[in-house]
């Protein structure tokens, strides 16, 4: 390694050995590290030098603290972060797999069961998370990590710290903290008090795409991304996606609501609604008030439920 790569490395001798880079965002650099103490692969997210310039170097460890108290199946762990040598970092385990970007570069469309499946998990991971106050504030599908049949949502809580640590500065240093691609219309306008229904509307971005194969609005720059998720009517994702279960389709664009009033108002109303769904034309749904028709010379019966009770 060369240059700051080599100096991060340097410094953090004797606690992680630094790989190999494997990714990096608008916000961070990904690396793929061995935990020495451990003895055990991690993934260590080290923030730009301008954003961690821009925060502080006590802040964001403060901040991130109640991210690394969080123990539910559908969300990445945090094991350490921390400040060294003017670097900010955090560090999750290690994920074999792929993300669900990876899978829609690959697919464009799941199977709707697939994506039903996602989405309950993701909405299970939010109703975990909404309870302890921490909203994520940027899902998207490079923030899904896919692990056998299950999904895990990572990042959680680090827009949060993020904001709360850099305030306005985030914005002098040409940070946003979200991506305009999955950003609620609230987020997109710069709203001060966004709250969990962002993330709710970001489920409903991720659902279109997983069954549409593309996101309900897309534009050549970012400004024009935002001004879409403000102003634009997406396309209804059964138009998008003929013959999916109508109560999916439904819990999508409600999702997709401008106004949060009229989103689902909370990740655990929305997963019940999920809960219903199965991957059949009717949404899964049996009517209640019904049994099987039994044939009987050529006349059909019908048992009546109510009947039976008395």
């Amino acid at each position: 390694m060369t240059g700051p790569h080599a100096r991060l490395s340097e410094a953090l001798a004797g606690r992680y050995a630094i790989a190999r880079e494997v990714g990096a965002g608008g916000m961070a650099t990904v690396f793929l590290a061995r935990d020495i103490k451990h003895d055990r692969d991690v993934a260590l997210k080290v923030l730009r030098p301008e954003l961690a310039a821009a925060m502080g170097s006590d802040r964001f460890p403060r901040e991130i603290r109640t991210v690394a108290q969080f123990n539910h199946p559908h969300i990445l762990s945090l094991y350490d972060s921390g400040e060294v040598d003017g670097f900010l970092y955090y560090v999750m385990p290690f994920v074999e797999g792929e993300t669900l970007r990876d899978r829609l570069l690959r697919e464009k469309q799941l199977p709707v069961a697939d994506a039903v499946r996602i989405l309950r998990e993701i909405a299970d991971a939010l109703t975990y998370s909404h309870a302890r106050g921490v909203v994520h504030r940027d899902l998207k599908p490079a923030n899904v990590l896919l692990s056998g049949r299950h999904a895990i949502v990572a990042d959680f809580g680090v827009a949060k710290a993020l904001t709360a640590a850099g305030g306005d500065t985030l914005t002098t240093v040409g940070i946003a903290v979200g991506t305009p691609q999955y950003m609620a219309p609230e987020q997109a306008m710069g709203q001060s008090d966004v709250d969990h229904r962002a993330d709710i509307y970001s489920v409903g971005l991720l659902g279109f795409e997983m069954l549409a194969g593309r996101t309900p609005f897309e534009a050549h720059t970012a400004q024009a991304l935002l001004a879409a998720q403000v102003m634009e009517a997406p396309m209804d994702v059964s138009l998008a996606r003929p013959g999916i279960p109508p109560l999916l389709g439904e819990a999508i664009m409600r999702c997709l609501a401008k106004n949060p009033a009229d989103r689902w108002q909370s990740a655990e109303e929305l997963l019940a609604r999920l809960e219903l769904i199965g991957a059949t034309p009717s949404g899964g749904m049996t009517p209640t008030d019904t049994r099987p028709f039994a044939a009987t010379t050529g006349t059909v019966q019908r048992t009546d439920r109510r009947s039976s009770r008395r």
